[in-house]
């Protein structure tokens, strides 16, 4: 992973597009996404693990970007074969997703449009245009949820997949199955003062306050002995720690390198500092039955790898908008397609 510090470079469009990002829950995107109104706060919490998943795992990290073989062939669009998960979804008319509509960069509300859009928007979007044609990401409904939302949402069946910069890990594995790495960030620390913390570990040290999402692997990491004396203050959802800082309830807020660049962008009196100290492989989210799906899903990445959509992806919201330099955008990730078919 690329870990040296990155440059922000702003461009005053992106910025306009920003500013207003604070309104991002509730009514229905316009255009090609359909977000029903009850989905926020709908999906509980899920109390126990799928009895034939394994107890617990060592490492969280360890064989995470391990996933299904991708389909040696893939199906033709509006074909998808008798008795799948996709010949369902496909039968359905609409593949449903869960989604953040206030991660900058990645999944948020253009404000201007109305249409919930981003990195894992476009990934979404190549996936249902495999599954139904030319008009398939007009087929998408769009479920808005939290980061602690992703995996019940999953469990429940409410939701086909989940694209929401969610990294891949062990424990995740017990209870929801993941595509392969589609791309690979970082963790980092969100400041407004970067002379006093110009890293995660000045911040441990001076005993400050630092917010992260519940349900997210950055709350994890910074819980950890290792960052003793950081005051962890838990929001529901990332958007809310950026506020928490503004407001002064935190002094600062861990997260992704490249969500944390989507608030540098918003708000400039902030600033991204240090290297970052977490790998976080971001991957789809599917339920952990829904195996063909996986695979289905995994040679459609694959693809995306060999004709450059992936690249395309990338280049298109972390270089023009203005939020990173072309060099510090890491590569394509490479497929691990050795875990074994259940």
């Amino acid at each position: 992973m690329n870990t040296h510090p990155r440059r922000l470079r702003v461009g005053r469009r992106w910025i306009a597009v920003c500013c207003a990002a604070g309104a991002l829950v509730g009514a229905a995107c316009a255009g090609d996404a359909t977000l029903p109104d009850e989905v926020v706060g709908s999906i509980a919490e899920a109390t126990t693990t799928p009895t034939t998943a394994p107890k617990a795992c060592p490492d969280p990290s360890a064989y995470a970007s391990m996933t299904y073989p991708a389909l040696t062939e893939l199906p033709a669009p509006g074909a998808m074969p008798d008795g799948t998960r996709m010949a369902e979804i496909q039968a359905r008319g609409q593949l449903v997703v869960g989604v953040s509509a206030d991660t900058l960069l990645f999944g948020s509300r253009n404000t201007l449009s109305g249409n919930i859009e981003g990195f894992d928007i476009d990934v979404l979007k190549t996936i249902a245009r495999a599954i139904f044609g030319a008009d398939g990401e007009d087929r998408i409904v769009y479920k808005v949820i939290t980061y602690a939302q992703r995996l019940p949402s999953l469990e429940a069946g409410a939701v086909d997949i989940v694209a929401h910069t969610m990294t891949i890990n062990c424990n995740r594995w017990l209870r929801i199955a993941f595509s392969s790495v589609y791309y690979q960030a970082g963790q980092k620390v969100l400041v407004k003062d970067k002379e006093r913390f110009p890293d995660v570990f000045a911040l441990r040290d001076a005993g400050a306050r630092v917010c992260a999402p519940e349900g997210s692997t950055n709350i994890d990491e910074i819980s950890k002995p290792l960052y003793a004396g950081i005051i962890v203050v838990p929001k529901p959802d990332i958007s809310d720690c950026l506020v928490a800082m503004q407001q002064g309830q935190a002094e600062a807020t861990t997260g992704d390198d490249t969500v944390l660049a989507g608030f540098a962008a918003q708000d400039p009196s902030t600033e991204l500092v240090g290297e970052a100290f977490t790998e976080e492989p971001y991957g789809l989210g599917m339920n952990r039955n829904d195996v063909d799906l996986v695979q289905f899903v995994n040679a459609v990445l694959d693809q995306a790898r060999t004709d450059g959509t992936l690249e395309d992806i990338a280049k298109t919201w972390l270089v023009d908008t203005g939020a990173l330099d072309a060099g510090d955008v890491p590569p394509v990730p490479e497929p691990d397609f050795t875990r074994e078919l259940p």
